[in-house]
């Protein structure tokens, strides 16, 4: 973990901790001053290991743009489906997961040891390529869905080659995600 995203925990927890004790010192002073005797102040040693302990619970990158991949390609059955509801949520879906991704690694080293900034990358795709394939599932247009979800497949494989990742190469899916979900917007349930 980056002694940034350290001070930044820090600084929360801190802030956490002190709103907690102003809190119950408003509503209750007597019990305030038993608590604080009774518990020793948190040290930053402490405080270290529990960033550690909690860091070592986050998931990976891998794992959130596999959900990305899991989102993005059921946006692609519903765009087939003309299921706009469905290819709706699918794409708020990708959207959300894709930034929770770069939340986990929002620069990254490429083989020459350069910073590849991926929340950058992501605001571009967000405010482009993204944003036209939104534009074609509010407007219920589906040969501008296509066009744009493949757009938005090379702008995906440009930011694998950016974080020297080439072998990452996106494609249209042969299949959906989930075996569970019917993309017919006309299907009665169950089926």
């Amino acid at each position: 973990m980056t002694s940034r995203k350290i001070r930044w925990l820090t600084v929360f927890l801190v802030g956490l901790c002190m709103g907690a004790i102003a809190h119950a010192m408003l509503s209750s002073p007597g019990q305030v001053v038993h608590a604080q005797v009774a518990k020793p102040a948190l040290d930053l040693e402490s405080l270290a290991a529990k960033v550690k302990t909690i860091e070592g619970k986050l998931p990976s990158q891998s794992h959130t743009m596999a959900d990305v991949s899991y989102h993005f390609g059921n946006l692609w059955f519903a765009g087939q489906h003309e299921n706009w509801d469905l290819a709706e949520f699918y794409w708020s879906e990708t959207d959300s997961h894709l930034n929770w991704a770069v939340r986990v690694i929002p620069v990254r080293k490429d083989n020459a040891g350069n910073n590849v900034n991926l929340k950058d990358i992501l605001t571009g795709f967000e405010h482009g390529p993204l944003k036209q394939l939104h534009q074609a599932i509010t407007t219920h247009d589906k040969a501008a869905f296509d066009a744009d979800y493949r757009v938005c497949l090379e702008t995906c494989y440009d930011c694998h080659k950016a974080a020297d990742k080439p072998y990452l190469r996106p494609q249209i899916p042969t299949h959906p995600e989930s075996p569970i979900v019917n993309f017919d917007p006309h299907a009665d349930w169950p089926k």
